[in-house]
């Protein structure tokens, strides 16, 4: 089931910014007759918050502010904060004792915070609330005893975050083939989480497995896959049957845009991973009609419109969105930030 906040409308106008006159468009060869943008799409809740909470905290000290990590797994919005003046860093041991330090959205374990506090460092937590309920069911879990099963991909730093929460009672599987090879009875007493960007599909397969070999495994009330990453697989599945290639925009790194790419995979749609439109080779589009563009929570919507001014510079006057849909979740900023920038006002 969708997590989407209220439709703003089926069949919208066409947006006046992506039309080209008529006197270009009829000068170039059209790649594709139109493209279709996905909705939703690009920055979710998580990464609104995980990135304004890098650009206050560069407004508000008057120190240099280290990041660990990519702030999300985004190669523009990394570079973008760096040239505001962040600096990021491979974990917190490279920043200087006593500064600012702001951790990912993708969560850490409790050992770094321990470690960050043995260096006075002053640390903003930007992980995202829904990786951190995981967090709190992998704890709980572990406490009540049970081992845990967490489907996710291993060394995605999510997934590492989350098994510093009790790292000898939690084990990863990636597939159904994993499930076969877990070492434990079929009554034992295990409970699942899951990475929260993975594919819908596949983790309901795995799950299925998990509930088939261990009938009594426990599972989270609510599904941990986040609702960015289902609201925009479903979205691409609304729109592949009326598209012949897909785009998606979303660094290599970033897993809910590579399990977009898989999505159009698995129902025999052609789709590319690209960075921008650098990347786009126009043979992609050889003998095709319609072009569907989307992108991955952690990609900017610049990122779109400069495949869209692309696809206009390469004669497509007709591209519109294949729906138009609302998102109306929010999260506070990080406690921290929020302490220091109150305090900060009242003392103006």
């Amino acid at each position: 089931m969708s997590n989407l906040g209220k439709a703003r409308g089926a069949d919208p106008p066409e947006p006046r910014a992506f039309l080209i006159p008529a006197r270009v468009a009829a000068t170039i060869p059209p790649v594709v007759k139109r493209v279709l943008l996905a909705s939703p799409r690009g920055f979710c809740a998580g990464v609104e918050r995980a990135v304004e909470t890098v650009e206050l905290a560069l407004e508000h000290y008057n120190e240099p502010v280290y990041v660990r990590h990519q702030i999300v797994h985004n190669a523009h919005v990394v570079r973008d904060l760096e040239e505001r003046g962040a600096i990021f860093v491979e974990n917190e041991n490279e920043a200087p004792e006593g500064s600012t330090i702001v951790f990912s959205a993708h969560g850490v374990a409790p050992s770094v915070f321990e470690r960050s506090a043995a260096r006075r460092l002053n640390t903003i937590d930007a992980t995202c609330p829904l990786v951190t309920k995981v967090h709190v069911q992998a704890r709980r879990y572990a406490a009540e005893g049970y081992t845990v099963v967490l489907v996710g991909h291993a060394g995605h730093e999510e997934v590492v975050g989350t098994m510093g929460e009790a790292p000898e009672s939690i084990v990863v599987v990636e597939s159904v083939e994993d499930v076969g090879t877990l070492p434990f009875a079929s009554d034992a007493k295990l409970a699942y989480i899951t990475q929260t960007t993975l594919s819908v599909d596949e983790t309901t397969v795995i799950i299925a497995a998990l509930r088939e070999r261990f009938p009594t495994i426990r599972g989270p009330q609510r599904e941990d896959i986040c609702y960015a990453t289902s609201n925009r697989q479903w979205a691409v599945k609304e729109m592949l049957p009326h598209v012949d290639v897909l785009l998606v925009i979303g660094s290599r790194n970033s897993s809910n845009s590579n399990r977009l790419v898989e999505v159009a995979h698995a129902a025999g749609i052609p789709a590319y991973l690209i960075d921008d439109d650098s990347d786009i080779d126009p043979s992609w589009f050889d003998g095709l009609d319609t072009a569907g563009v989307t992108s991955g929570a952690s990609a900017p919507e610049r990122l779109v419109e400069r495949v869209c001014a692309w696809f206009r510079a390469n004669g497509v006057e007709q591209i519109e969105p294949y729906r138009l849909m609302d998102e109306d979740v929010t999260f506070r900023l990080p406690v921290e930030l929020r302490r220091e920038l109150a305090l900060a006002e009242s003392q103006r």
